[in-house]
């Protein structure tokens, strides 16, 4: 710890500005994205929609890199000694004091300067281990700034009236189609789901004042208060080909995690102060930890700061041992995880065997494909992490052994930390051949379905999943079957679907290799079936629900019109909450095609 020291180093000051200076950017650019959300979604811009989500991604290492870059050549940043680094971080928490986002900013400091300094120098007097500045009750005292939430008080009476008002609060720039009706049907939802309840003095109905918008829809969220009962709810608002209609009502925490699932693409939101957000969207769903909301808002940076700073609060306060992953081991990574944690570690190899052409920045592009693609509720977010300190009493030795066998390009052992240079996080899921081995007949079957719808959405957001094995999939906590296994992924648009030859004549038939040509990005979904399908109770599920996956003109059909700037619906909702009539109106096309 330093000894209280005066605020002498005039650098210290500009590099704090400067640091400032370099979020405030960032922030700014990352706030004016997520406001063209609205103008996208009023035309119907889905490809740009999705442009504009995947470049946000980008946005934060570029400013950090700027930032970097600045400090460098203005300040010789690498060369100052800790004292000014230490007065560098006063400065900053001082330049914080009235500001609208210091947890991002703090995050930010962390980005910039862990850049600089060596590793050693990772603690709380150097960059902030632990919050300073209090996001507790944050708001913009500015006459003109617009709340975090809005507020309604409806009567009995008016009820239907300020359902009406809050919808056109939002001022979207496109007609409803018919939006009377809408309000009707929300209407009747909300008493079908309150059933005849008495009206409590403080009934009132609150919403975040921007709208959540991502792929085609855009999400009013808000919570219905009747005395001591706080109701959590959300509208889907879609376009069809006469406007815009609200497609369901969605009620309670479940309705809300799956909304909010760490397997879908980020919301753009224009948020002014996240913070607050993300404290009204806890009060919704209490069990979600504030990390992932701040991801799902497309806020995946300081989603890892506090990541990890609740993954240092759990080492510290557990006791059993990291150890290799349960499971099929992995050709391509190497998989431990620490059994009191809920999360997975993975570690890309220095080396595979033949049958795996590939590359770990190969590999890494894939994650980072995952990452800035829409995940549809099918693919796993993950954590991207560098220099990892592990205390390495809390390591197996045959876990250290793997490692070292496996990775030790990526390994520094001190004999006191275990360090690994570059590791993805990501949530544990039951492995899906695991699942099937120990289920009930029911939830066999219920498991093989959703395998195949998983398979389908993923196609839909042009995603084939490559290694399509049991294994790389997994089952959450609610039964949905997610894909984790990203090193074979590709876009279904640079595929060849085709369909395997006749044999020429009998030796053909008995060869073990095939008697056809097949190219790098070739595919023969009849092939599937030898390694799915063993189990007979397995294929009777299979091939009831999902023969079409063994098809070749299925992948064919989405693909082309994938190519042909088709964007498909996806829901994160179950279709038995939509309110039906509007599933028969054709749905606006896109506003241009992407290019492939």
């Amino acid at each position: 710890m330093f000894p209280p020291q005066q605020l002498n180093d005039a650098r210290a000051y500009a590099i704090a500005c400067a640091l400032l200076e370099g979020f405030d950017r960032h922030y700014r650019l990352f706030r004016e994205s997520s406001a063209a959300a609205k103008q996208r979604f009023e035309r119907a811009d889905w490809h740009g929609q999705q442009r504009a989500q995947r470049e946000r991604i980008e946005f934060y290492d570029k400013r950090v890199d700027e930032a970097v870059e600045r400090l460098q050549r203005e300040f010789s940043a690498h060369e100052l000694p800790m004292d000014v680094w230490h007065q560098i971080k006063l400065h900053y928490i001082g330049l914080l004091t009235n500001h609208l986002q210091p947890e991002l900013a703090e995050t930010f400091f962390n980005s910039v300067t862990t850049k600089i300094l060596h590793r050693s120098y990772f603690n709380n007097n150097f960059i902030f281990v632990r919050p300073a500045i209090s996001t507790e009750y944050l708001e913009n005292d500015e006459p003109a700034s617009q709340p975090t939430f809005r507020a309604y008080y409806p009567t009995k009476d008016s009820l239907r009236e300020t359902l009406h008002r809050i919808v056109t609060n939002y001022q979207l720039q496109r007609d409803f189609d018919d939006l009377d009706r809408d309000v009707d049907n929300v209407l009747q939802a909300v008493h079908a789901q309150f059933g005849s309840f008495r009206w409590r003095a403080n009934f009132q109905i609150q919403v975040l004042s921007s709208l959540f918008f991502r792929n085609k829809g855009a999400y009013i969220v808000g919570k219905i208060i009747n005395g001591f009962r706080e109701t959590p709810f959300a509208l889907p608002i879609l376009h069809n080909s006469r406007g815009l209609y609200i497609d369901a009502v969605l009620f309670g925490e479940e309705d809300m995690q799956m909304l909010f699932s760490f397997a879908r693409a980020y919301f753009m939101v224009d948020m002014e102060i996240p913070a607050a957000y993300v404290q009204f969207l806890r009060s919704l769903m209490p069990r979600k930890p504030r990390w992932e909301i701040y991801n799902a808002l497309g806020l995946h940076k300081q989603g890892k700061n506090i990541f990890y700073r609740d993954f240092l609060y759990h080492l510290r306060h557990s006791s059993d041992r990291f150890r290799i992953a349960p499971g099929i081991k992995g050709m391509v990574m190497l998989v431990f995880d620490l059994p009191s944690f809920p999360y997975v570690f993975k570690v890309i190899k220095d080396f595979f065997p033949p049958q795996k052409e590939t590359t770990r920045e190969q590999i890494k592009a894939k994650y980072l494909l995952v990452k800035q693609h829409d995940r549809v509720g099918r693919m796993a977010d993950t954590m991207e992490y560098s220099n990892v300190a592990f205390p390495r009493s809390r390591f197996d030795e045959d876990l250290i052994a793997e490692l070292r066998h496996y990775c030790p390009s990526l390994l520094e052992d001190d004999g006191e930390h275990l360090v690994i240079k570059h590791l993805y996080i990501e949530r544990r899921m039951i492995p899906l051949n695991i699942y099937l081995q120990e289920a009930a007949p029911e939830q066999m079957a219920h498991a093989v379905i959703e395998y195949g719808n998983a398979i389908k959405d993923l196609v839909a957001a042009n995603i084939f999943p490559g290694d399509m094995l049991w294994k790389n999939f997994g089952v959450t906590r609610n039964g949905k079957v997610v894909f984790y296994d990203y090193d074979e992924i590709e876009y279904i648009t640079d595929c060849n679907f085709r369909r395997v030859p006749p044999p020429r004549h009998e030796e053909d038939e008995l060869s073990g290799e095939p008697w056809y040509s097949v190219g790098p990005k070739d595919v023969f979904p009849e092939t599937f079936e030898p390694f799915l399908l063993g189990d007979p109770r397995v294929r009777e599920v299979f091939m009831q629900h999902h023969a079409d996956l063994l098809d070749p003109a299925f992948w064919q059909g989405h693909k082309e019109r994938i190519l042909a700037g088709h964007v498909h619906d996806v829901f994160p909702y179950d279709v038995s909450k939509r309110f039906g009539r509007q599933r028969r109106v054709k749905a606006v096309p896109a506003a241009e095609p992407l290019p492939v």
